[in-house]
């Protein structure tokens, strides 16, 4: 079954998500590419609740297949693995995270972008058990390196080298970085000990339209004809309004609003609706069933302000 973020709780539970095994180990792929590893690997842990998060919509839809030919109740998702693991995945839950083949970002000045840095090992040893391990696979030596020294830093875990395991070495990449004569290797990451709390993303759910985030203001006619993209900054998060939309089915303003919240990201519609008594209402849009964050009243509260900043006056606030 695939989920999108929204489908989610935040953080969510095994029991939720697993109703026919509420108390299966729960453990998580991250970069699951076509499947063949988890499809290989499953029979020999046939009781335990899979997630895999991947970024590629077309290795979504073959591991989904992939899944459904087995018969697995897998769950599967799209979206940057750190916002699943920070957002969605309590502490003290997880059995193990897989890590196979991810992405190395060899050139210089990227190692920021790097999963498995120090960071992500201390947010995993939060959310992973007591005894909860990392496998890690890769055929690069110098990522290798680099994650060992990251989970060293954190003096979390035991670090374990052994063999991958042989589900491993069936994966697309394992095949074609074999072909090249490069040998893979692995590394098990076990936590030992526990981190300080770790938080979870900040999440609002709407029960009424009244509960969207929203403002009302006294509008004379806008003109959005010369719109310019505008960024507005709060800390860490950033909202960029990139464009005014005229929706062809309602009659109302739709700004496009980019947020980048920690490392959650996201694309939001911002609407204007003038209402029968007068004053505009300014409202985040359900469409594409955003997740209600702090960055996501942010692009609400930005939207009021470019208005502001060109005439409007302010009547109401909720955000």
């Amino acid at each position: 079954m695939i989920y999108r973020l929204s489908d989610f709780h935040f953080p969510d539970s095994n029991a939720r998500l697993y109703p026919h095994n509420p108390d299966g180990d729960w453990q998580l792929e991250i970069g699951f590419g076509d499947g063949k590893f988890w499809n290989a690997h499953s029979p020999l842990e046939p009781d335990v609740n899979y997630l895999g998060v991947e970024i590629s919509g077309t290795s979504l839809l073959k591991a989904q297949s992939k899944a459904r030919s087995a018969k697995r109740p897998d769950l599967l998702t799209k979206m940057p693995a750190q916002t699943l693991v920070w957002a969605v995945i309590p502490s003290n839950t997880l059995s193990r995270i897989y890590v196979h083949f991810p992405d190395p970002w060899p050139k210089a000045g990227h190692l920021e972008h790097r999963l498995l840095r120090e960071s992500f090992f201390t947010l995993a040893a939060d959310r992973l058990k007591l005894g909860g391990e990392i496998w890690f696979t890769t055929d690069h030596e110098e990522y290798f390196e680099f994650a060992l020294e990251g989970a060293t830093l954190t003096g979390l875990y035991e670090i374990i080298r052994t063999e991958p395991p042989k589900a491993a070495l069936e994966t697309k990449y394992a095949r074609k970085w074999e072909g090249f004569g490069l040998r893979a290797q692995h590394v098990r990451f076990k936590v030992i000990q526990k981190p300080e709390s770790q938080p979870h993303l900040e999440v609002q759910v709407p029960q009424t339209e009244e509960d969207m985030p929203h403002s009302l203001i006294e509008l004379e006619a806008p003109n959005f004809e010369n719109f310019e993209k505008a960024v507005y900054r709060y800390g860490e998060t950033t909202v960029v309004l990139l464009e005014v939309l005229k929706s062809s089915s309602r009659p109302v303003h739709l700004f496009l609003a980019h947020i980048e919240e920690g490392e959650l990201v996201q694309e939001v519609l911002v609407g204007l609706t003038v209402r029968e008594d007068g004053p505009t209402l300014v409202r985040l849009d359900r469409f594409g069933s955003p997740i209600i964050t702090p960055g996501v009243k942010r692009a609400v509260e930005s939207v009021t302000l470019w208005l502001e900043e060109r005439g409007a006056k302010v009547l109401a606030r909720a955000y």
